[in-house]
């Protein structure tokens, strides 16, 4: 890992020069929990500017990345990394909370995000996602199979933020799944039907060990009971 990160910096750097203000690490692999089979490295690449001049230098470098099995930089100028903080209030808190300086100066620490787009996002989230959860339900509810396919893949998204609505609510969190369901009770949420669907993320429980309808219909209260706690933090 340590190796691929400093041959992207290199790069970055023989193509940019002094454009190149900072590189950035973040996620489970700058917390030190990079797993080379599930993880992601994942990158922000911060420059003085971004044109099709800077774009057009750094695609031999980014072809290269994905060929590594890596999502791409995200490209950010210095002004647009100050100025975009109430569209991604989430995403810089997560940054904030776990990164690494690969190259250059520390433009994450001092972000300022605000609390109200903070929370505004995690409702926006949240709303989006079971409206999505719903309409996806609605075309399989009576198909076993598929209705427990689509509560599992839509678990892992609905913890990220069940997390955010903790951390709003000032409450422990933690970073892994299990420890966020852990805390679900301490916003009036109840985890259990999340904590089944892990298991079956999982494989320590099996499908026909659950019955999919009355997993939903406890799956979507609880959702629901989330995004009403977070409906009701102060905006």
């Amino acid at each position: 890992m340590e190796d691929k990160l400093q041959e992207l910096v290199d790069r970055l750097k023989h193509a940019q020069q002094q454009r190149l203000r900072s590189v950035v690490l973040y996620g489970s692999a700058a917390a030190g929990e990079h797993n080379e089979h599930f993880s992601d490295l994942n990158v922000l690449c911060v420059l003085t500017q971004v044109t099709p001049a800077e774009l057009a230098d750094s695609e031999p470098i980014f072809k290269w990345w994905r060929e590594q099995g890596n999502p791409s930089p995200l490209l950010f100028s210095e002004d647009e990394l100050r100025t975009s903080t109430d569209c991604f209030p989430v995403e810089f808190h997560d940054m904030q909370e776990r990164h690494r300086i690969l190259y250059g100066t520390d433009v994450i620490k001092d972000l300022v995000i605000d609390r109200t787009f903070y929370r505004a996002q995690v409702e926006m989230e949240l709303r989006s996602k079971l409206l999505r959860l719903r309409q996806k339900a609605a075309e399989v509810l009576t198909e076993k199979a598929p209705l427990l396919r689509l509560m599992i893949d839509s678990v892992p998204n609905f913890l990220v933020l069940a997390r955010h609505a903790l951390l709003l609510s000032e409450q422990p969190s933690g970073w892994k799944k299990r420890e966020i369901v852990r805390h679900l009770p301490d916003i009036g949420v109840d985890g259990t039907p999340f904590d089944t669907l892990l298991d079956l993320r999982e494989q320590s429980k099996r499908a026909g060990d659950v019955d999919p309808a009355p997993l939903f219909a406890a799956y979507l209260q609880q959702i629901q009971a989330l995004v009403g706690h977070v409906d009701q933090i102060e905006k």
